[in-house]
């Protein structure tokens, strides 16, 4: 058994808390207690318990309404938790399990059945972070892909900027790759042990943003702030952050402590910070849409990531590489561009750059057959994004002579960004409207090339 973890007893008798606290640090765990509801929100929130015993008696607010609050806040994954109670019921054990509770013990409490208990959950918990680790390395692109000079060049850039621990900001073109690029600055750095955060702000307004970077007093779900400490946060779009809460985020990072929405309490933090925009800098700080001090305090080490156009001799390899991402990831069928496709799409401008490739190659494998990607079947795709680019709106006199599936193609790509620009880009919402589970949605906006951040009205 892990016996270094730390365990979190939350029980409002004393004299069971104490034993508990006792009992346990004699088998070498570390231990907080916390007599009602509202402690064990903060300790949680401070301390990030491996494991919680939670009684479910308690005169403020019961274990498992306490235990539904973690459960709807998403927090089940992060420690495990085993009910206790003299009182119970099989409906009470019932709820607590569906909510996802390890297990429910009965009082007077079995030490021994306890340790057992308590030695399943942890290990538990340790192979579900190794299992969504493993995962999450497996769907995630570490490295920027491509031997041209341009690639090159910004990887030794990485390397500078990294001899240093300053914060970082990136600009770029959409979909040119700002955030891999910033993951790999965290991967190369010497905080790469601690955790990467990434928050996109675009679309939120101020109070959402304001929670979702400082939190709120009285919840248990730690701010983004919180989440990165020690390690890096990337706000990828940072001209879309409110001024004020610029001028609320600058004056935490200099100070390096952050007062949650509602507290008074500061929370000290060590956090290193990579924005990302895809405006004109020289613009946005003009009009004051990004406050000059900010940007001064992010841009002490830029970097600018060129479009694909610029190093089109990747194109190849990039192909490459995305087809066996998706071959493996979506277990999709291996095809093999030729090299008449790959020539002509060495020569094509990408104006979404390599999100426009990723969702090219993902589309040639979800609706294409055969063993090759021949010129042939590329070709309708780069024209029909041509006539995209050229005109907003295409005529139905067009739209009737196109064959089926091409016409079919534009007509939902017209219907969707339509349906996006109606409710400001929310793809839930979207969802919701056309009467489409959000899973396949996303899956049928990447193979259109469609970017819900492109479509707000």
């Amino acid at each position: 058994m892990n016996t270094t973890a730390h365990i979190l007893v939350v029980d409002d008798e004393p004299d069971i808390r104490n034993l508990m606290k006792e009992i346990l640090e004699d088998e070498g765990f570390r231990v907080s207690v916390a007599e009602n509801a509202d402690t064990a929100r903060r300790l949680r929130r401070e301390a990030h318990p491996d494991l919680i015993l939670l009684d479910i008696w308690m005169p403020d607010t019961d274990g498992v309404t306490l235990l539904k609050e973690w459960h709807d806040s998403g927090l089940m994954d992060s420690a495990p938790v085993i009910m206790m109670s003299g009182h119970g019921s099989v409906e009470t054990a019932v709820e607590a399990t569906r909510l996802g509770a390890y297990d429910y013990i009965e009082k007077p409490v079995s030490i021994s059945k306890l340790l057992i208990t308590m030695k399943r959950a942890l290990e538990m918990a340790i192979l579900r972070r190794e299992n969504y680790g493993l995962r999450k390395h497996a769907l995630t692109v570490t490295e920027p892909v491509g031997n041209s000079d341009v690639m090159g060049a910004l990887r030794e850039q990485v390397k500078r900027i990294n001899q240093h621990d300053t914060a970082v900001l990136i600009t770029g073109e959409p979909g040119c790759g700002r955030t891999l690029f910033a993951r790999y600055i965290h991967q190369n750095s010497r905080r790469q042990p601690a955790p990467f955060v990434n928050v996109r702000v675009a679309g939120m307004n101020p109070e959402s943003q304001a929670l979702e970077l400082f939190g709120n007093q009285n919840s248990s779900t730690p701010s983004r702030l919180e989440q990165a400490n020690g390690g890096t946060l990337f706000i990828k779009d940072i001209v879309d952050l409110d001024v004020a809460i610029q001028a609320r985020l600058l004056n935490s990072l200099e100070s390096q402590f952050f007062f949650r929405n509602g507290g008074a309490e500061p929370v000290p933090i060590d956090v290193r910070v990579i924005a990302a925009t895809d405006y004109d800098l020289d613009e946005v700080v003009h009009n004051g849409h990004l406050r000059e001090d900010l940007y001064y305090y992010l841009n002490i080490v830029p970097l600018h990531v060129p479009p694909l156009r610029d190093h089109y001799e990747d194109v190849p390899q990039l192909l490459e590489f995305y087809t066996n991402l998706f071959v493996n990831q979506e277990n999709l069928p291996y095809r093999r561009f030729t090299v008449a496709a790959q020539n002509r799409l060495r020569h094509y401008n990408w104006p979404g750059n390599i999100r426009e490739l990723k969702n090219l190659v993902q589309r040639l494998l979800i609706l294409g057959n055969g063993l090759s990607i021949e010129l042939t079947e590329v070709e309708p795709i780069l024209s029909s994004h041509q006539r995209q680019s050229n005109t907003a709106n295409t005529s139905n006199h067009t739209m009737y002579d196109l064959p089926l599936r091409e016409a079919r193609e534009q007509f939902e790509r017209a219907y969707l960004e339509h349906q996006l620009q109606e409710v400001g880009g929310n793809v839930s919402k979207v969802a919701s409207r056309v009467g489409l589970e959000r899973t396949h949605l996303y899956r049928k906006l990447r193979a259109l090339d469609i970017d819900p951040k492109q479509n707000k009205k």
